[in-house]
């Protein structure tokens, strides 16, 4: 490794806010050893709000890549200007396109890292990708050419890290007792794609009885996304009318509200999405209903964490290296309720 004491780095990772959690360990190892340095991160814009969950990032850049035609090479070539305009002295990017290698070249940055491809000559330090462990381990590969080994002996070093606000005050009707927190939906972006990652309505209604009956205060929460699922929840009078139910939608102003909030629950219940990831880097107990996606590759192991899925089929999960939608028939989502709320019971 060179001895270099980088002022100005650049990370670039593209996706959801998940994925942007799950890229801040390599952040964090990156910051931890080069405390001074400046770091900008180039995302798409709906992960800009990754920097209501950590002070790591002190500037980012919005680029989207998803753009159709020629706006997207427009984008691209806006994003090199600005790294050339940006006096970088490191650029590390995620991405197992050959483009990235060409793109990084392209910005003159002197020490360029990413993954293995056929262009991996035009880095300057390229490491292997092993999409098979967790992704936070795996995006944290990427910033090994700027380690020394006893950097790395650091306990959960590939697991975010993310601390609530100081200066936080729990709405008063959260205050004074334990609560289960809920959160019942995904991103609409996955839904428009056809990536259908959550139970349907039904399931949400039986576990939010299924919490209730056993004497618990559950807080419902969600996002714009989760209109519908959540209208429909409310729906049901059984559960509006329980004197434990906390409807929570659309009081979280911001993701530090909801990080604040989930930080103070006693668990989350939640499928594959962003709040799961949040709840991760709390290091808060977790119940995460999985149907089509990996768990492997998306949770770390560990004791405060249940992951729920359909163990009667054997053909999830499937999306991502089988399939890039789901299939017609979606069995991995026919989750057993009684599953989760066993999963409840043994983080108590």
């Amino acid at each position: 490794m060179e001895d270099n004491n980088f002022k100005n780095a650049l990370f670039i990772n593209y996706g959801g806010l998940g994925d942007e959690i799950l890229f801040l360990p390599c952040i964090e190892s990156f910051k931890k050893k080069y405390p001074d340095c400046k770091i900008t991160l180039c995302l798409e814009g709906r992960a800009k709000g990754i920097k209501q969950l950590t002070n790591l990032i002190d500037e980012t850049i919005e680029v989207d890549i998803k753009a159709k035609g020629i706006k997207k090479y427009l984008n691209v070539l806006g994003l090199i200007n600005k790294a050339q305009k940006g006096k970088f002295d490191v650029v590390i990017s995620s991405g197992k396109s050959p483009l990235v290698a060409i793109i990084l070249y392209l910005t003159g940055i002197k020490r360029r890292s990413g993954y293995f491809t056929k262009t991996s000559f035009l880095l300057t330090d390229g490491v292997e990708l092993d999409e098979n462990q967790y992704a936070g381990a795996m995006y944290h590969d990427l910033i090994l050419p700027f380690l020394d080994e006893e950097d790395l002996n650091e306990d959960n070093i590939c697991i975010p890290h993310i601390v609530p606000d100081l200066d936080f005050t729990l709405p008063k009707s959260l205050q004074g007792n334990d609560f289960i927190a809920l959160h019942p939906g995904v991103s609409k972006m996955s839904i428009e794609k056809n990536i259908f990652k959550c139970p349907d309505t039904a399931f949400w209604l039986d576990v939010i009885k299924g919490v209730l009956n056993k004497g618990k205060k559950l807080v419902l929460l969600g996002g714009p996304d989760d209109k519908n699922i959540v209208e429909n929840i409310l729906s049901c009078d059984e559960i509006k009318n329980n004197p434990n139910f906390i409807n929570f939608y659309g009081k979280t102003k911001n993701l530090s509200d909801l990080k604040n909030i989930l930080s103070a629950s006693d668990a989350l219940i939640c499928a594959d999405s962003a709040p799961l990831h949040i709840a991760i880097g709390l290091n808060i107990k977790t119940v995460a209903i999985f149907g089509p996606t990996n768990e492997t590759k998306l949770v770390p192991k560990r004791d405060n964490i249940e992951v729920i899925v359909n163990k009667k089929i054997d053909c999830r999960p499937c999306l991502w290296h089988k399939r890039m939608v789901n299939c017609n028939q979606s069995y991995c989502l026919n989750i057993d309720v009684d599953d989760v709320l066993t999963g409840l019971d043994c983080l108590e």
